[in-house]
């Protein structure tokens, strides 16, 4: 947000006030049973593993459900506000915590804040929604909660669940019964390039998105299929991950006339990817993207170096004049 800020995007955003997602929005997805376990674990600082707290990726800490409701709530505030007509577009890059079952922490995940925002839309009639994943792990949480319903449409692009967590998201997955055909997968196998992944992407997901017609979109953008990223092995660059960005706003606007949530997810490269992927990301919302080539403003730079220790990226691109990705 620092580095948005710093460039001028946020300029052209109204940062709306939201509260935390009540028990009535969690439970459009989890079971009252779990909310009930995690409001439990937050308060007592005691781990229930029947319900995945206080694993190593989901460690109990306190007031675990109130820090993991306020994620889902700005998510809710964001696509209340296309709902209303307020706004065209909503953001919450704090979101996309797409691992979180209905009765169970998952993958860092404890609140499934998009497909909250998915159920949220349905209970107020929206006939279709389509989800489209590009976190570099599988979309495995929203793909289950909506495995059989089919007026959700979930694509998800990844590393191989053969060789990446959570071992899910296979080819074959295309939906339960009732629902065949709105589970649509794409693996990748660690190496994979920019041009590989948009050969992939373009080859599925608009013609998936078309033929299936949503009234909304939500997009999950985790940035952790960069090639300095630490915990996959994919090689995108923040140029690639801005492309998959501005593909997904064009096709928002194609094919559900600009409605649509987008939500940030995971990315651990903290100084190097994740602020300039989603500070594109914040440009491409508000219809004027940030020219990669965009020089970095040294108080940010600085910033970083404080906080972190690390030399930041003197651009907004890792191609030419300035990039900073390595292959491995």
């Amino acid at each position: 947000m620092a580095l948005a800020e710093a460039l001028g995007v946020l300029d052209r955003v109204d940062l709306t006030a939201f509260g935390a997602a009540t028990d009535v929005d969690l439970e459009l997805v989890h079971t009252k049973a779990y909310v009930a376990a995690v409001r439990h674990a937050g308060e007592t600082l005691l781990p229930d593993p029947g319900h995945g707290l206080g694993t190593p990726d989901d460690p109990v800490f306190p007031a675990m459900h109130d820090a993991s409701a306020l994620v889902a709530g700005a998510s809710l505030s964001a696509v209340r506000s296309v709902f209303d007509g307020s706004h065209d577009h909503g953001v919450n890059i704090a979101g996309g915590l797409h691992h979180a079952m209905p009765d169970r922490a998952s993958g860092f995940c404890v609140y499934d804040d998009p497909a909250i925002a998915i159920a949220w839309l349905l209970e107020q009639g929206v006939g279709r929604v389509a989800y489209v994943d590009i976190d570099v792990h599988h979309g495995d949480g929203v793909q289950a909660i909506f495995w059989d319903d089919p007026r959700v449409l979930t694509v998800s692009l990844h590393q191989s669940g053969r060789t990446l967590f959570p071992g899910t998201g296979f080819v074959d997955d295309i939906g339960g019964p009732n629902a065949r055909g709105t589970a649509v997968n794409v693996e990748f196998s660690p190496g994979t390039t920019d041009e590989e992944w948009h050969d992939a992407f373009d080859a599925t997901v608009p013609d998936a998105v078309r033929r299936f017609a949503p009234d909304y979109l939500v997009t999950q953008h985790g940035c952790d299929t960069h090639a300095l990223d630490p915990l996959a092995s994919l090689l995108l660059t923040v140029d690639g991950q801005r492309e998959a960005h501005a593909k997904v706003h064009a096709l928002a606007h194609e094919v559900c006339e600009g409605r649509w949530l987008a939500v940030g997810g995971g990315g651990y490269e903290l100084v190097q990817v994740v602020p300039r992927s989603w500070t594109h990301l914040l440009a491409i919302a508000t219809g004027v993207p940030l020219d990669p080539r965009t020089s970095i403003p040294e108080d940010w730079r600085e910033l970083a170096r404080r906080l972190t220790g690390e030399v930041a990226p003197i651009r907004m691109t890792d191609r030419a004049n300035g990039g900073s990705a390595v292959r491995r």
